[in-house]
């Protein structure tokens, strides 16, 4: 596998700060409508989607978000966390898939068949079932109970979140650095809203600023020269040296 060639890796860039602007306007608008951030429900709310929302305000207080004197509850905790979950599950899932790592009995099947399949798992969608197969691989990535995943994206936040999925290019998915810059992107405009606010570095601002991508030749380099040198002294020669 090699790494990503540059104009790849702009398109990526491109793609991932999108995707992170359109999830965060999608769980935004779902946690509204669930009345996450207000003390009460509104009459609208079935009792299911009630019980939806008395989990996620739970869930956003052990996030860290906090209640809002004794009327509503901040939401910023949670809305990164169901932004972040909903499209990244959705691109590692093709990640699996294009490389046949995506095994329905047996068998690796591709995002178009597990569209075909999940009504048969009572699931909704191709998603959901390529999250339910990768869970069984990787738990502690594919988190398949976890609430948030729970929240409904409107069918226009959901097309939007899938097309740029698609769109692109399967060189992507088969480059060795991919996931790497897939993380580092998706905290860049973070990072730049922080670096411009000029702000103290606290809990909250670590994270983005500083978990950068180490390449693989940095990582070399770095290697050579303190484990490298460190064996080399114990276990090379003068004349070796």
């Amino acid at each position: 596998m090699q790494p990503l060639e540059r104009s790849l890796r702009s398109r990526l860039e491109r793609t991932i700060r999108e995707a992170r602007e359109i999830a965060e306007v999608a769980s935004w608008a779902a946690l509204e409508h669930l009345c996450v951030n207000r003390f009460a429900p509104l009459p609208h709310l079935s009792q299911e989607a009630r019980e939806l929302r008395r989990r996620l305000r739970l869930h956003g207080r052990h996030l860290g978000d906090s209640l809002n004197g004794a009327v509503d509850q901040t939401m910023e905790r949670l809305l990164e966390e169901v932004a972040y979950e909903h499209w990244h599950r959705m691109l590692f899932a093709r990640f699996l898939a294009e490389n046949n790592l995506l095994i329905y009995d047996g068998v690796s099947v591709t995002l178009d068949e597990c569209g075909e399949l999940a009504a048969g798992r009572g699931l909704k969608n191709a998603w959901e079932l390529a999250a339910a197969l990768a869970s069984e691989m990787l738990p502690q990535i594919f988190r398949a109970g976890s609430v948030v995943f729970e929240v409904p994206f409107s069918a226009e936040y959901q097309g939007k979140l899938e097309r740029l999925v698609a769109d692109l290019p399967k060189e992507v998915f088969h480059a060795s650095d991919a996931l790497g810059w897939v993380y580092q992107f998706w905290q860049a405009k973070r990072k730049d809203e922080i670096n411009a606010s000029e702000v103290k570095i606290g809990d909250r601002e670590l994270s983005a600023v500083t978990q950068l991508f180490t390449e693989p030749y940095m990582v070399n380099f770095l290697l050579d020269n303190s484990l490298g040198a460190w064996w080399a002294v114990r276990r090379l020669s003068e004349t070796d040296l």
